[in-house]
């Protein structure tokens, strides 16, 4: 009797669980964490593609309009099995958090993540932005760039997202355009004091965030540099 119980126990948590979309924890946190060797995996089954292509690149088509951080995203069909055994398991096509993109593709097409959780957040509030008929600016904090009325939109407290560079919790803005955006200035201005790296005024700094990072700064506007080395947002 017991052994029956246990095994109608084991089978009701499994039903619950597939349910619920769970997951086992290590399962999870393998979905969300941005693995070099998976990343490297998937740079040589891109090399190996587009030597055997005659240079062609296993990407999906998108507008050339599309924001050059999601602009080349990676058809794992192009790819899977012949140049790489599996679909990473922290990639969205495998039920994890990252879209895999690439960067660089007319000098060295580089494999890198992009977070969806981000991606969906702010997908969220643009559906929401004319809940009361009129977008949700407040201050200015840059030239066509304004700080969010969150509580016009219904939230008690402004909404923030994690940093895939630090412990920051990074604000988000929205544009001129009526679209949001993560306002990465606390993590370029860490950089900008501790690593004192040599830039131009007028020049996008987001390579600092990305260029020893395999995830990217998507959904963000460009910064550069003021008078006193600090980020601010380019001027259009």
């Amino acid at each position: 009797m017991n052994k029956r119980l246990l095994i109608l126990s084991v089978m009701i948590c499994g039903l619950l669980l597939s349910a619920c979309g769970g997951r086992p924890p290590e399962e999870k946190q393998a979905s969300e964490t941005p693995y070099p060797e998976l990343q490297e995996t998937i740079q040589k089954a891109v090399e190996r593609y587009q030597e055997q292509s005659g240079g062609l690149l296993p990407i999906k088509t998108r507008d050339q309009e599309t924001d050059q951080f999601i602009k080349y995203p990676i058809e794992f069909s192009k790819i899977v099995p012949d140049f790489t055994e599996k679909i990473p398991s922290n990639a969205f096509e495998n039920g994890g958090i990252f879209q895999y993109v690439l960067m660089d593709v007319e000098e060295h097409p580089t494999v890198k993540l992009v977070d969806l959780r981000t991606t969906e957040k702010l997908r969220d509030l643009n559906l929401r932005k004319f809940i009361n008929g009129e977008l949700p600016f407040l201050d200015p904090v840059g030239d066509n760039v304004y700080a969010v009325d969150f509580k016009k939109m219904g939230f008690k407290e402004p909404l923030t997202v994690q940093s895939p560079y630090s412990d920051a919790h990074l604000p988000i803005v929205v544009g001129g355009d009526g679209n949001f955006y993560v306002d990465y200035s606390i993590d370029l201005n860490k950089i900008l004091m501790e690593q004192k790296p040599e830039v131009e005024p007028g020049t996008d700094i987001r390579y600092l965030l990305y260029e020893d990072s395999l995830v990217l700064p998507a959904y963000s506007l460009p910064y550069t540099v003021d008078e006193n080395n600090e980020p601010v947002f380019m001027k259009k």
